[in-house]
């Protein structure tokens, strides 16, 4: 072989280690940064917000019993009136007190040992009141008065009013934001510590919300929607995954 050919050869296998090595670090790159596509870092965002309730519903209930029924309506309606024009001297709107049906309950006589018997004793008739009103503190004030009523010889109930907060919709999109960006800085500076980067988006999935009353830390993995208190608090979770550049 000559001095030429030999030569070649030594040329070719030079060009072909180095085409080797190449397509080695070429490789390797690619698998680098295919392994490192899969990496992920899953947190999870919260946020959290206090509002105040813009819409109260609230209701009562008396009853009259009587003899007959003819005497037990004509009290029940002596106590309607008055518990209409209470509840007007309060700054309610005629409008806004809804009555109820007549609800009717027939009495059985007992005997000494308080076993009932078939014969009728009397009758029992009762009426709910409600009104819903965006005066909040009006209402909350009403239902721990309307008690007053008792002064005035009607046999009155007055429920725990219940508060609403009317714009939920919108501001559950808006907590829903907040949290996001919550976990997108939670992401940030996990991934910062380790000098990496926080890449796209893999997944994302909402948590339930919780509307609590305000200072509560009760958590239902169905949401809670409070509606006893007048000042709740609204919390948001999001957990997000995120591929790591």
């Amino acid at each position: 072989m000559g001095e030429n050919n030999r030569a070649n050869l030594s040329n070719a296998a030079i060009i072909l280690a180095l085409g080797l090595v190449i397509t080695g670090i070429i490789l390797g790159s690619t698998w680098r940064k295919v392994s490192r596509s899969n990496v992920t870092i899953t947190v999870t965002g919260s946020a959290q917000k206090e509002i105040r309730s813009d819409l109260a519903v609230w209701s009562g209930n008396f009853s009259n019993e009587s003899a007959t029924m003819t005497d037990a309506y004509q009290k029940l309606q002596q106590s309607s009136t008055k518990v209409k024009n209470y509840i007007l001297s309060k700054g309610f709107p005629q409008e806004k007190i809804i009555f109820s049906s007549v609800n009717t309950s027939t009495l059985y006589r007992q005997t000494s040992e308080g076993v009932s018997t078939n014969e009728i004793s009397g009758y029992r008739l009762s009426q709910s009141v409600s009104i819903e009103s965006d005066d909040v503190d009006k209402i909350d004030q009403l239902s721990r008065e309307a008690t007053e009523l008792i002064l005035e010889g009607v046999e009155f109930n007055s429920n725990p009013p219940e508060f609403y907060y009317t714009k939920l919709s919108d501001l559950k999109i808006e907590m829903i934001g907040l949290a996001s960006k919550d976990a997108k800085m939670r992401a940030d500076q996990i991934a910062s510590s380790t000098g990496n980067e926080v890449g796209e988006v893999r997944s994302s999935r909402m948590g339930v919300i919780q509307i609590n009353a305000k200072n509560s830390t009760d958590v239902s993995d169905y949401g809670i929607n409070d509606v006893s208190s007048l000042e709740k608090t609204i919390t948001a979770v999001v957990t997000v995954s995120y591929s790591i550049e």
